[in-house]
């Protein structure tokens, strides 16, 4: 595995639960992918016909990602029987809850006051949430919550500059995959080579303490991001030679949903298109 048996664990990499090789893996995967199948039909031609349908059930699915965050991430101390484990997943689940709050506040303030679209985006909030999770993911356990809070600023800011980077590439990353997971699960490995005291004895070995963390983090953070680059490269672009990865207008414009699912009266409440697909 990545961090067990081998692998750029043999290099001191840290990554307690993940932010590289789950998130920054994902994130990657996700950017390339886009990529290759493309902006969908439209996309930016009028902003309005891709906004969010619900969301209720946007802001429950992140508290349901959010409150699993709790199991991922102190359950990643792989026990709880003695006061060491339990003070260490204590404090996995408070860094685990300060991070995503400044995170998500963050990206709301500056979507209602200093950036597009200047209104309250509850969206854009589920999603600096989702941000400052991924953020302190990989040094949950060997930060003090205070570090949390700095990492979970920075992540909800790179996360509002990947999505506007993004939208300016023309990338049509549907919900700011990358910005969420690659970006910040990239800030997230490194911030673990900036941040956590060797003198608190909890594992922390940052270059702001005298550590030299940083470059083995920076290192492992280029293997995951070749190691995913390369095989999501090798996979989907075949796949979209083959004209295996896209939906075609017709099924973009109509939802594959009524196109592939009956009845059609539960998918679209349009007579027209019910008519033309029932």
């Amino acid at each position: 595995g990545w961090l067990s048996g081998g692998g750029i664990n043999d290099t001191g990499f840290m990554d307690f639960a993940g932010s590289g090789i789950v998130h920054m893996c994902g994130g990657v995967g996700a950017l390339i992918g886009a990529v290759v199948v493309g902006p969908r039909k439209g996309r930016f031609d009028g902003e309005e016909s891709f906004d969010p349908h619900s969301l209720p059930m946007i802001i429950l699915g992140t508290f349901i990602l959010w409150f699993g965050w709790y199991g991922f991430n102190p359950g990643s101390t792989g026990a709880l029987h003695d006061a060491d484990t339990a003070h260490t997943a204590g404090l996995v689940a408070v860094n685990t809850t300060l991070s995503p709050c400044v995170a998500g506040l963050l990206v709301f303030f500056l979507r209602a006051k200093v950036v597009q679209p200047k209104c309250l985006d509850v969206g854009g909030f589920c999603n600096g949430i989702l941000a400052g999770l991924v953020a302190v993911t990989a040094a949950c356990a060997n930060i003090k919550p205070w570090e949390s809070v700095i990492i979970g600023l920075v992540g909800g800011s790179l996360y509002q500059a990947g999505s506007m980077l993004l939208r300016r590439l023309k990338v049509d990353d549907v919900v700011d995959a990358f910005p969420v997971h690659g970006i910040n699960g990239l800030w997230a490995v490194l911030a673990l080579g900036l941040f956590g005291n060797p003198d608190e004895g909890i594992g922390g070995n940052g270059v702001l303490y005298g550590g030299d963390q940083l470059g083995t983090q920076l290192i492992g953070s280029i293997i995951i991001i070749l190691w995913t680059g390369l095989l999501s490269v090798g996979i989907l672009l075949p796949l979209h030679k083959l004209g295996m990865l896209r939906l075609s207008d017709t099924f973009q414009e109509n939802g594959a949903d009524i196109m592939e699912h009956s009845p059609a009266k539960a998918y679209n409440d349009n007579p027209a298109v019910i008519q033309e697909w029932a």
